[in-house]
């Protein structure tokens, strides 16, 4: 059903959650792998003043297509 299904996606999206939350790698064999990258603390600026910014280090989400989806898109 809908609802079964819909449980399905929101318990692997939070498996995968949590697996990115312990700096883990996931994989899932001909769709892609999800990581963690690190992003180093940089300057930028505010679009409204013009006035540098400093930007936090911080983590953020990664994925990579595999290759049984690249295959899939580009048919």
């Amino acid at each position: 059903t809908k609802a079964a299904a819909a449980a399905a996606v929101d318990a692997t999206f939070d498996i995968i959650a949590q697996a990115l939350q312990k700096g883990e790698e996931v994989k899932l064999i001909g769709f892609g792998s999800f990581s963690v990258v690190s992003r180093a603390a940089r300057e930028g600026r505010n679009p409204r003043t013009g006035k540098p910014v400093k930007i936090k280090a911080s983590k953020a989400p990664k994925f990579t297509p595999g290759k049984g989806l690249k295959e899939a898109v580009n048919g």
